[in-house]
């Protein structure tokens, strides 16, 4: 008997000792990881501040998604002998520089995407990957410094397809006015004297007028988060037909070395553009001029 009473006594002080133990290491995690989110605190505002020194500055990142399958005599499907695939891969980057007395600032977006759906029982369907999101941007804004915050700037702004119809339609944006930069993260560009170029092939009806050419981006990176706005629009004086704008938003979130999780949306308007459509391959249709173009992309980020 005496010997059960020491056995459970010793049973029971290596219990709490363990327990202790654990309890004395959860409270060095909780220390050290303090220690942590002081440190990379400290980490990022000597980044801000690197960051803020004028010079050249180079960034891009960007998501890919893709989703490749195949059937074989899987008759719950539609197409029971089939092969499906869809991709997509966007890229957003810049190169600024900061002088005292002036700025240069290069971006670029770029988002294209390929579906594809192969019958195997058809011999004649189409099985090439075909075209699907398809967005070209390039922009350089230049600006002659009058205060910390306001310069007198101009600005070229092309954009496009790029998979299939390389510059049909084409727009090129050139104009003068004046941007505002209250903090480092954004910039506004309000250009009153601008025009806007379409470049397209015949039997095509686009028209090339004068207006405002308005530009607000933002962009901001918080630890492994980063996040790009980027709101282009034209309003022109001719017409509100031959006015446009473009919103396109884009998050990456780092997990590990510069690979993570990303997701893009864009939203367009442009009547000149649906119309044309329509009009192209839609004949039969009536126009619809005032439909909104929009696209979305989710996948795997990659940023440097």
């Amino acid at each position: 008997m005496k010997k059960i009473i020491l056995t459970l006594a010793f049973v029971c002080s290596i219990a709490s000792l363990k327990a202790q133990t654990a309890e004395e290491l959860k409270k060095d995690l909780a220390t050290k990881n303090a220690e942590i989110g002081k440190l990379q605190g400290e980490a990022n505002a000597l980044q801000s501040k690197i960051d803020a020194f004028p010079g050249w500055k180079f960034g891009a990142f960007g998501t890919i998604g893709a989703n490749l399958s195949g059937f074989n005599n899987w008759y719950s499907n539609a197409v029971p002998n089939s092969s499906a695939g869809n991709i997509g891969i966007t890229v957003n980057g810049f190169a600024n520089l900061d002088r005292e007395k002036y700025f240069w600032r290069n971006s670029a977006n770029v988002n294209l995407g390929w579906v594809k759906l192969d019958d195997k029982n058809n011999a004649n369907d189409d099985t090439e990957f075909k075209g699907t999101t398809d967005v070209f941007t390039i922009t350089s804004l230049f600006g002659y410094k009058l205060t910390k915050t306001l310069a007198v700037s101009t600005l070229a702004e092309y954009r496009t397809s790029f998979i299939k119809n390389f510059n049909d339609p084409g727009y090129l944006d050139f104009g003068v006015g004046a941007t505002w930069i209250p903090i480092p993260e954004l910039v506004v560009v309000v250009h009153p004297l601008n025009y806007n170029y379409v470049f397209s092939k015949s039997g095509s009806e686009y028209t090339s007028s004068l207006g405002t050419k308005i530009v607000a981006e933002y962009n901001k990176k918080i630890g492994n988060f980063k996040f790009r706005s980027n709101l282009s629009t034209f309003q022109s004086y001719k017409s509100s037909d031959l006015s446009n704008a473009t919103w396109i938003n884009s998050i990456g979130f780092n997990i590990w070395k510069g690979i993570g999780i990303g997701i893009e949306s864009g939203l367009r308007a442009n009547k000149q553009e649906t119309f044309n459509s329509d009009l192209t391959n839609f004949p039969s249709l009536n126009a619809t001029p005032g439909k909104v173009q929009s696209y979305w992309l989710a996948g795997l980020s990659f940023g440097f």
